[in-house]
């Protein structure tokens, strides 16, 4: 089986000796190419070299940027029109090297990149027996695939102001994270709600002042503890939908209270929640609003579109867990 090893060795939580122990691992099961990203979106070129070269598996060590940036150059940009991605796509595994990895904890897979490899081999080593890999859904955003989460408003906000201190040397942690978050969330409790939120077979709903839509649950993690919006939503099944209709500080702290809570309940009527949806469209009636797809900031829109994916990737991950598996 030929393979690349996509490293970002930038990356929160890569080391030379774990690189190197993963490294030896894979060579010793695959017909291996190690390449290391050496500026924004060349993992992104790397992987449609990859595709060029009729690879069988791509392998990424690095965070979720890195791992978003791989998927999107091994699927190409999205068709609107079209039921997912064709052609001969490498299947994905990934090696967490960053600070949350959220999709690689959602797959099941360790957080410690020495867990990690060990796990990756033990995989490897059933597809030879099975010679099927798992598949999941993506989130098509009309220019770029989201493999677990996107959004409009205030975490692209977050994402816009961890980049910007990333950007001046700054080092990516969940406490980066939560000191962005902390003034982005109180100043969306002074604003008037602008965005327009249509979900199939219901009247538009307006007064919105955010919207997530994720692929998988839960919608990141913060340190050991995962963060809630829709814990019914899995790569198996539509996406879900949180959207407030209201970010006064009382109502807005008891939303932020169950998506931390270890069962949670969203259940309020400030806030909109909805799972298995096969498609939405957000639309701000103000000036465009900041967006994010997997943890990097996309800039500012007026109008998206999100569309679930069935079966859009192939994986190297353990079987899916149900939802009771996972609180």
């Amino acid at each position: 089986m030929r393979a690349v090893l996509i490293v970002n060795p930038t990356a929160t939580s890569t080391t030379p000796a774990g690189r190197d122990l993963l490294a030896h691992a894979l060579q010793s099961r695959l017909e291996l190419t190690v390449e290391h990203t050496n500026h924004r979106g060349h993992g992104t070129e790397l992987a449609q070299a990859a595709v060029e070269d009729g690879v069988d598996l791509v392998v990424v060590h690095g965070g979720d940027g890195t791992v978003s940036g791989v998927v999107n150059g091994l699927l190409g940009r999205p068709d609107t029109h079209g039921p997912g991605p064709t052609g001969r796509v490498p299947a994905v595994a990934v090696v967490p090297g960053g600070s949350a990895n959220v999709l690689a904890r959602s797959l099941g897979i360790s957080r410690d990149p020495i867990a990690a490899t060990n796990q990756l081999i033990q995989l490897l080593d059933d597809y030879r027996r099975s010679a099927t890999w798992r598949r999941i859904g993506l989130i098509d955003c009309g220019e770029r695939w989201a493999v677990f989460n996107a959004g409009m408003g205030v975490d692209a906000e977050v994402v816009a102001a961890v980049e910007a201190e990333r950007d001046k040397g700054g080092k990516v942690t969940p406490w980066r994270y939560i000191r962005a978050a902390v003034p982005a969330v109180w100043g969306y409790t002074r604003r008037e709600p602008t965005l327009t939120l249509q979900l199939p077979g219901r009247e538009p709903i307006t007064g919105v002042s955010f919207v997530f839509v994720s692929n998988s649950s839960p919608w990141t993690y913060a340190n050991d503890r995962p963060v809630w919006t829709n814990p019914g939503c899995s790569f198996d099944s539509g996406l879900g939908v949180f959207a407030p209709t209201n970010m006064k500080p009382i109502p807005t702290l008891r939303i932020v209270r169950q998506m931390f809570a270890k069962q949670p309940k969203l259940t309020f009527k400030h806030l909109i929640t909805a799972d298995d949806v096969p498609c939405l469209r957000v639309t701000s009636t103000g000036a465009p609003i900041a967006s994010q797809f997997d943890g990097d900031y996309l800039g500012v829109r007026e109008t998206m579109t999100f569309r679930a994916v069935p079966n859009a990737l192939q994986v190297v991950a353990p079987p899916a867990k149900t939802v009771s598996d996972l609180h």
